[in-house]
């Protein structure tokens, strides 16, 4: 397995996280008027809500940061853009936390495998096709059929485990 499959590493001490944003939300304009959609205000400001920690963010916590911009801001309204975020690819949900992290890569369509650090909480993704093909074909062998794949490991991170 290559290192390309490294779609968002851990954050080291020197990473530039302004930039990280920066990078992310040009990527979701390029990715939405290429594809015709509109990226609005709020979906805009709801991505860059996840992306400004390296950690899953929760919907209630993105909506207790917009209530502070926008004090008219609701859940549906919350809602709405993770759905829009979720649809065109720009983001993840990690099931066991139900929460949600940006998309290393939202171009190219992908299952991704998520490294959870259990003592800081950041993440990293993976796209391991090696791994999604073996698990679709022992379900497969098994007679299920897979609809959704999501892959959610817990360790630490090189941060916190000194690496």
């Amino acid at each position: 397995m290559s290192h390309t499959n490294i779609l968002v590493p851990f954050k080291g001490p020197s990473h530039d996280h302004w930039r990280c944003i920066r990078n992310a939300l040009a990527v979701a304009e390029k990715t939405c008027a290429s594809r015709g959609l509109r990226l609005t205000k709020l979906r805009r400001r709801v991505l860059e809500l996840i992306w400004d920690r390296h950690e899953p963010a929760k919907a209630y916590d993105i909506l207790e940061q917009l209530r502070q911009e926008h004090q008219a801001a609701a859940p549906p309204t919350v809602y709405r853009a993770l759905d829009f975020l979720l649809q065109t690819g720009l983001i993840h949900r990690v099931e066991t936390l139900n929460a949600y992290v940006g998309c290393g890569d939202p171009d190219r369509l992908h299952i991704g495998q998520f490294l959870l650090c259990r003592r800081c909480g950041t993440v990293a993704e993976l796209d391991a096709p090696e791994i999604t093909g073996i698990i679709t074909r022992e379900a497969k062998y098994l007679g299920f059929r897979v609809d959704r794949q999501t892959v959610e490991i817990r360790g630490l991170c090189p941060q916190c485990s000194g690496d």
